[in-house]
């Protein structure tokens, strides 16, 4: 089966007749998937759904599950495809770590490596429930991501405290400045009130 026979695209309502028959052919839970019918993508060959795939996201990760096929024949090739459209959808979505409980060489073919323990503490709470072995392919180090975050902060921290202290010190001059003037305007307006008194005391002499 070649690429060019397949086409990737994600599920409608219209495709849940297919899909239920091939969640239930890999003994899924059909009703649960059907709620989640979102989440999936769907092969297509001559017009029929014949594969399906979900993908979940959750923060920093996501989940590949509920993988199927009404046609095992075309499972690796439909994977290739799965796996270029799967990875676009998990930058869009800010996802630094796939976890997948399929485990068919395929993924493992394409850096999936079973999760160490030191894996498992970053799966999402939501997922940890699910039993079975799980796999993970790590798409960004989100410790250096979140490195580089906490720098670019304290940098835009300092920039602020130091814009704050600008502002601060131009305001405190500014005060200054005004007082002066306040200050001589007073003076002179002190000045002009006794040269008035004077020559108010003059002129009456």
């Amino acid at each position: 089966m070649t690429p060019q026979a397949l086409r990737i695209r994600r599920a409608t309502v219209d495709d849940l007749a297919a899909l239920r028959a091939i969640w239930l052919s890999m003994r899924l839970d059909a009703d649960a998937l059907e709620n989640r019918l979102t989440e999936f993508q769907v092969v297509e060959h001559a017009g029929e759904v014949v594969g399906a795939i979900g993908f979940q996201t959750n923060r920093t990760a996501a989940l590949l599950h509920g993988e199927g096929y009404a046609d095992f024949s075309i499972a690796d090739t439909a994977r290739e495809l799965f796996w270029e459209r799967i990875r676009p959808l998990a930058s869009h979505h800010g996802v630094f770590r796939l976890w997948t409980q399929e485990n068919s060489p395929f993924w493992q073919h394409w850096g999936f490596h079973a999760a160490t323990e030191e894996d498992f503490s970053r799966l999402p709470e939501e997922w940890k429930k699910t039993e079975g072995p799980w796999f993970t392919l790590e798409l960004k180090n989100e410790d250096a991501v979140n490195t580089a975050l906490e720098n670019q902060f304290a940098d835009f921290m300092t920039a602020e405290t130091r814009q704050s202290a600008q502002v601060s010190e131009q305001a405190r001059k500014i005060r200054v400045f005004l007082t002066a003037i306040f200050f001589a305007i007073g003076i002179s307006a002190f000045a002009f009130a006794i040269y008035l008194f004077l020559r108010l005391k003059s002129a009456a002499h």
